[in-house]
């Protein structure tokens, strides 16, 4: 399963800084957004850079530069030579019609988790967060652990210029993005708002990652991901219970899924897709088939009943 992992291509290409040592905060996604929306018709890669950018976006110069890292890591938008635009997924969640303007429902925080910590050559890719959620063995850990396990990974694959220092920087980072904390002061309330689904806890420097049923994990988000790694997975028309669950870059690995939960949201697939994917055990073996390519209006259809369905659940 190692080989299939991207961080083990040559072509493969480490990031482990550019958030300028400060976690994703509530509200900076919207920000850029609508920073970007707003100029989308002007050669616009300078907006991060230029001299208002402190008085458009309220906070101080290394904030600004995080906060397009996120932007752009989050999928929300994403640049070309020229300009910057705004991505598919900015335009889901944070559009005129968009389905969670202002991330109130756990299912953004979820896709906004998956983006981070999934593979795709087509925006920058965060090593630590795929390496943390995709390859490290254990679910307790220190910092230091983490620190010089990414350290002999990128001694091993060869890698230049990785700092020690950068490297605990990004550690600390990523632990700080997902740990739950009581807000005892100002800095804990600003915290990164994907501290609310839960996956790391800590106590007196001791960290653990936490496996298990993801109540807020809506099907919808979960076929998204699941959609999303079987394209990069290759062109097979099945895919195994055990690649879904332990490959690098699967949903069953990302988001931290015991395998009774997995297999209780495979069984949905058929009815979520109207027959694209079916679930199948046959002979023992425990596969999803692919009947047909989910489509650009399946997926939209499938994200936003993600939240309506949601809508509905609270409701009740």
């Amino acid at each position: 399963m190692i080989q299939r992992s991207p961080l083990f291509q040559d072509t493969y290409r480490h990031q482990f800084s550019g958030h300028e040592t400060f976690p994703l905060r509530y509200g900076w996604l919207k920000k850029a957004y609508d920073a970007v929306e707003r100029d989308a018709d002007a050669a616009n890669k300078e907006i991060f850079l230029a001299d208002d950018a402190i008085a458009r976006f309220g906070v101080g110069k290394n904030m600004v530069a995080s906060m397009r890292h996120w932007a752009t890591c989050c999928g929300i938008i994403e640049e070309d030579q020229a300009r910057l635009r705004v991505a598919p997924l900015g335009t889901l969640l944070f559009g005129k019609k968009g389905v969670d303007r202002f991330l109130e429902h756990p299912a953004s925080l979820w896709l906004l988790h998956w983006m981070l910590c999934s593979f795709d050559p087509a925006r920058p890719n965060k090593t630590t967060w795929f390496w943390v959620f995709s390859h490290y063995p254990t679910l307790d850990f220190q910092r230091e652990d983490l620190t010089e396990g990414l350290l002999k990974l990128a001694e091993a694959r060869g890698w230049q210029r990785v700092a020690s220092k950068t490297v605990r920087n990004d550690v600390d980072c990523l632990i700080r993005t997902y740990e739950a904390r009581q807000a005892d002061s100002v800095e804990d309330a600003l915290a990164s708002p994907l501290s609310e689904l839960g996956l790391i806890r800590g106590f007196r420097g001791h960290f653990q990652l936490v496996r298990g049923p993801k109540r807020t994990l809506p099907n919808g988000v979960f076929l998204f991901a699941l959609d999303e790694f079987w394209k990069r997975h290759g062109t097979t028309s099945t895919l195994s219970l055990e690649a879904i669950a332990h490959e690098p870059g699967a949903p069953g690995r990302v988001f931290l899924l015991d395998e009774a939960d997995l297999a209780e949201r495979l069984l949905t697939l058929e009815d979520l897709t109207k027959g694209a994917f079916k679930w199948s055990e046959t002979a023992g073996l425990k596969q999803v088939m692919k009947v047909r390519e989910l489509s650009n209006s399946d997926l939209k259809r499938i994200l936003t009943s993600a939240y309506t369905r949601m809508v509905e659940k609270e409701a009740a």
